[in-house]
């Protein structure tokens, strides 16, 4: 697949049928040294999680280091912008990993020289440099996003905390 624009189109492509919670796909990328990371995300309606992880073009499907640094700095973003915006009050619990990523589409794509990959499959990316490099741009990228277009960012945060208040009922409902 080739996308003139892309992975911020290919998100567009994976959300063309659904509802989008905001209209502009949210682009962040950074380098360092000889690599480059980028990420482009996108809210929509949906309940599902849909997270695709490339390295040199090459489709991680297990994941890898750099998922594991996008999963950490997205978590670790909202809930600080929840906090400092009062959305989330001083007694309640972080909202989990599950939460935030509820409803996203979103695509990593990082570029290095000599990728180390583990697993059977080959499938899962290993260089431990490039948790660190997409943790960075995420944290970075998705900070000002949130900051520069609140109306966007209070969606996105309400349907987290929706997911959060979902999933403790269903807990309830168990027990």
């Amino acid at each position: 697949m080739c996308y003139e624009g892309g992975i911020r189109e290919f998100v567009t492509w994976l959300n063309k049928s659904k509802d989008v919670l905001h209209n502009d796909v949210i682009y962040m990328s950074g380098a360092r040294e000889d690599s480059v990371a980028e990420v482009a995300m996108q809210y929509n309606e949906s309940y599902n999680e849909n997270i695709h992880s490339f390295a040199n073009n090459i489709g991680t499907h297990e994941g890898g280091t750099h998922e594991t640094g996008f999963r950490a700095a997205l978590t670790k973003v909202v809930n600080d912008y929840a906090r400092r915006m009062n959305m989330l009050k001083e007694k309640e619990e972080n909202l989990a990993g599950e939460d935030i990523r509820e409803g996203l589409v979103a695509i990593i794509s990082v570029k290095l020289p000599n990728p180390q990959f583990e697993g059977q499959t080959k499938t899962k990316l290993g260089n431990s440099n490039m948790r660190m490099l997409v943790e960075n741009c995420v944290t970075k990228g998705l900070s000002e996003y949130l900051e520069e277009n609140p109306r966007e960012a209070k969606r996105i945060v309400d349907k987290c905390l929706m997911a959060r208040n979902a999933r403790e009922a269903a807990r309830k409902a168990r027990d």
